[in-house]
């Protein structure tokens, strides 16, 4: 697949894409993987960035299938699990972008709400090189690749649906909650604290 194919499915190009294609890429490539048709490979994502929707893109690993985990951690980190080799491959992004004095001066004028000609451009300049920096540089230079011993997670489960006794919509039973014999879904179960 090619970084156009992750931007039409994103919406638009930016760096966390690029680092996303760069690292879903390697993880193929280290553990002799193709696009996973159904929970092959098994994919824990450690941020929710942009970066997330190229990993999706180019390993086929989806919250729908079960096999995209998502980890609350805010690191740029993903670990991929070949589930029939039982091998696992962790990439920690390591991209460093240096910036002058003044670069970083136009950054603080676009975060503050400047959208002058000057501060969109660098803006639409800076990102143009970052992105062209990930997709060029060797991956050892972006990229700290490790082989971790995993135990994969086990495939994704089907649940019974119960109805919440309280909005009456329907929860996976084994995210329902009780409450004096009453099921509840998590919200209404939290309100009802």
């Amino acid at each position: 697949m090619k970084f156009n194919d992750v931007v039409l499915f994103h919406g638009h190009s930016c760096p966390g894409l690029a680092l996303g294609y760069r690292a879903a890429m390697a993880a193929l490539e280290e553990l002799s993987l193709k696009h996973s048709e159904d929970e092959e490979i098994v994919c824990i994502v450690e941020n929710d960035s942009c970066a997330v929707d190229a990993v999706q893109v180019i390993t086929g690993c989806t919250f729908g299938k079960g096999n995209l985990i998502f980890k609350d951690y805010g690191k740029q980190v993903y670990t991929f699990i070949d589930r029939k080799a039982g091998r696992a491959i962790r990439i920690s992004v390591d991209f460093d972008y240096k910036e002058t004095e003044e670069e970083k001066a136009l950054w603080q004028r676009f975060v503050k709400g400047d959208r002058s000609s000057e501060v969109t451009n660098f803006i639409n300049r800076r990102k143009t090189e970052k992105i062209n920096r990930i997709l060029e540089a060797p991956k050892n230079e972006i990229l700290k690749i490790t082989y971790p011993a995993i135990i994969p997670p086990k495939e994704a489960r089907v649940f019974k649906s119960v109805r919440c006794q309280y909005c009456g919509e329907k929860v996976a039973e084994a995210k329902a909650r009780l409450l004096n014999g009453n099921i509840l879904c998590i919200p209404c179960f939290e309100n009802s604290l």
